[in-house]
């Protein structure tokens, strides 16, 4: 039999896993057309073209052992240092190879920081709505995941509920910026409240309270929006990264770590992520991927499609009286369902041909999360199905 633990992770994976496979048997019986997929973040921006065109450049100039071969456990060292590099120019500031960390993804990076940072038993805190396989990768090194209520309707994070929840266990704290599944973008204000209460239990409780960053949609932001960079906010800052969406390479798996060397324990973090890819199972970021990065790190994919596309469903959306805080990053709108429980909206919502998902799987009740990172024509054609849908509410 499998574990206990595994078969609790299969549970709660149920309802992802079914996203795949709901949409093949909505299309089976409504037909292609009448079925609008908006469950899955998987981009539909093709990558730059310059990402192919390196691979194809170092595949053939390139010698084939250098490229195939096992890496440094912290990723090839001209790579890391073209990503500090290219940090240095974005955000001032003096980082070397010796504060990245290279990683298959986001996922994988925080897997490996947590591996890090966490005994038996210690907590690590997020903000509610959250990204639902937080718990997952906390549970991996043996930690806790706690989660702080829902900051309705902002969804920013509550500093006054953060320092509540603090206690002697808390290791570290999560937070996803821009957010999934909500879209919402943490500012500098609110994020330097965040660092005064960090600050504040730290010295009470004689610790160090990591702050770690998952950006995987940093550059994904509208309306003139900055992320703020946290380094510079809070010092005890680890900021895990992904290409999965800057450069729409979610199935190559590759991103990074950034450890600052303001970092509690600097030294023994970076020297225990490069340990921990290896005991991981990851043993390095896939070689290619790594350089192929290195030469785009400073591309980007079509933000502006992502952006027409979260106007059009925005607009008509409200104009058929849902309720929805406007998005200002990443490609998710997160509305107010038209019933108390979000799965049963979310199923009638099937009735019309409209596939989401619950937020009960961001630990939200009330709401569902709608990935418009899909055609556009999808966009256009799936508006009088949520139309016909709210309309089916308010009879």
């Amino acid at each position: 039999m499998i574990s206990k633990n595994m078969k609790a992770l299969v549970e709660q994976s149920a309802a992802i896993s079914a996203l795949f496979t709901e949409g093949k048997r909505m299309r089976q019986i409504l037909g292609d057309e009448n079925v609008f997929d908006f469950g899955i973040g998987n981009p539909n921006v093709k990558a730059p073209l310059s990402v192919n065109k390196t691979a194809i450049e170092i595949l053939e100039n390139m010698d084939s052992l250098a490229i195939h071969s096992y890496t440094d456990g912290a990723g090839i060292p001209s790579v890391r240092s073209a990503i500090a590099e290219s940090l240095n120019r974005r955000f001032q500031e003096k980082y070397t190879q010796g504060n990245i960390v290279m990683t298959t993804g986001a996922a994988g990076g925080l897997n490996v920081i947590m591996k890090v940072l966490l005994d038996e038993g210690d907590e690590v805190l997020t903000f509610a709505p959250y990204f639902g396989e937080y718990d997952a990768y906390v549970a991996n090194a043996g930690g806790k995941l706690i989660a702080i209520e829902p900051n309705i309707p902002t969804f920013l994070p509550n500093p006054k509920k953060l320092e509540e929840t603090i206690t002697s266990k808390t290791k570290a704290i999560i937070i996803n910026n821009p957010n999934n599944p909500t879209g919402v973008v943490y500012g500098e204000e609110i994020l330097q409240e965040v660092a005064d209460v960090l600050r504040k239990k730290e010295k009470e409780l004689g610790t160090s309270i990591y702050l770690i960053s998952d950006e995987p949609y940093r550059e994904l932001v509208f309306d003139g929006v900055t992320v703020p960079y946290i380094p510079k906010i809070y010092e005890n800052t680890i900021v895990a990264y992904s290409f999965s969406k800057s450069l729409s390479l979610p199935g190559d798996r590759i991103g990074y770590l950034t450890i600052p060397s303001t970092v509690a324990d600097f030294q023994d973090v970076v020297y225990g992520a490069g340990v921990a890819n290896r005991v991981l199972g990851f043993v390095n970021a896939p070689a290619l991927q790594q350089l192929v990065v290195a030469k785009c790190c400073d591309e980007k994919s079509d933000v502006a499609f992502y952006d027409k596309n979260r106007e059009i469903l925005y607009n008509a959306l409200t104009s058929y009286g849902y309720e929805c805080a406007k998005p200002q990053g990443a490609f998710y709108l997160f509305i107010k369902a038209l019933e108390d429980d979000d799965v049963a909206f979310v199923n009638k919502a099937k009735e019309f041909g409209i596939l989401m998902t619950p937020s009960s799987g961001f630990r939200c009740n009330g709401y569902a999360r709608i990935a418009y990172c899909v055609a556009r024509d999808t966009i256009e054609a799936s508006l009088p199905s949520f139309e016909k849908l709210a309309q089916a509410y308010h009879k």
